[in-house]
């Protein structure tokens, strides 16, 4: 483990790289916890409302980022400094992130449906920083053995081309399915070849002068939803906090 730390993520200059990444993920969950017990009336956290004003953790979050940006351009990848800004900038990004759906918005529509676009896109940056860590693109690491070479490469064109489907699954308005296919192979190929979402810009695009085809998806839009629906609200609930009804 040692080895593979210092070959693939210490000497290619990867460890701020991991470090904003811890930051950002225990970030985002910390925050999450600290959102859930000002929301249930526990503990000593509060909303920040200065002179009446709700200021929002996305506001110190851009702050952070501002700050640990331009500190990780001036230091470049090694030292403390270096380490510091990471820090700094994973932080910054996990509370920006964690309000991905207000900015998106532009309303507090944190304890939403909408609200739940932030989980989703919190997810999706930690599996794709997380591929680039774990060895799966060799920017950076030297002295590269043939079968390592041409190892990485497969892997590296799997993953492209796994991400390319995922943007078929996307615009057929399966963002889900999109979104663990885009780390886990195969995953959105099944969304990619299925009869697109009612309303998505695969089915605006080629359902239009096909009814036949549009009313085959809303049929198995409606069916999916009353199958599924259920689990995957418990499964945000868990994770985010149940919005308001």
């Amino acid at each position: 483990m040692g080895h593979w730390l210092d070959r693939n993520i210490i000497a290619p200059g990867k460890l701020p790289l991991l470090l904003a990444l811890t930051a950002f993920v225990l970030t985002f969950l910390v925050t999450r916890v600290i959102t859930r017990l000002i929301r249930a009336g526990r503990g000593p956290f509060r909303n920040i409302r200065p002179g009446g004003l709700h200021v929002h953790h996305v506001v110190p979050g851009i702050v952070l980022m501002v700050v640990g940006g331009f500190g990780a351009v001036a230091e470049g990848r090694h030292g403390f400094g270096a380490a510091v800004s990471a820090v700094l900038f994973g932080t910054g990004a996990g509370l920006v992130l964690d309000e991905f759906a207000l900015v998106l918005h532009l309303d507090d529509v944190y304890w939403t449906e909408q609200g739940r676009k932030s989980v989703e896109i919190v997810v999706l940056t930690a599996a794709l920083v997380g591929l680039v860590l774990s060895g799966f693109a060799p920017f950076g690491v030297n002295e590269l053995t043939p079968d390592e070479l041409q190892s990485r490469s497969i892997v590296v064109t799997n993953t492209l081309v796994n991400f390319l489907i995922a943007l078929f699954a996307l615009a057929k308005g399966k963002p889900r399915i999109a979104l663990i296919g885009s780390v886990v192979p195969f995953v959105a190929l099944v969304g990619a070849v299925r009869l697109a979402r009612p309303g998505s810009p695969w089915a605006r695009r080629f359902y239009r002068n096909r009814p036949r085809a549009r009313r085959k998806a809303r049929v198995r839009a409606y069916r999916h939803d009353a199958r599924w629906a259920a689990v995957r609200h418990r499964l945000h609930d868990l994770v985010a906090g149940a919005p308001d009804r």
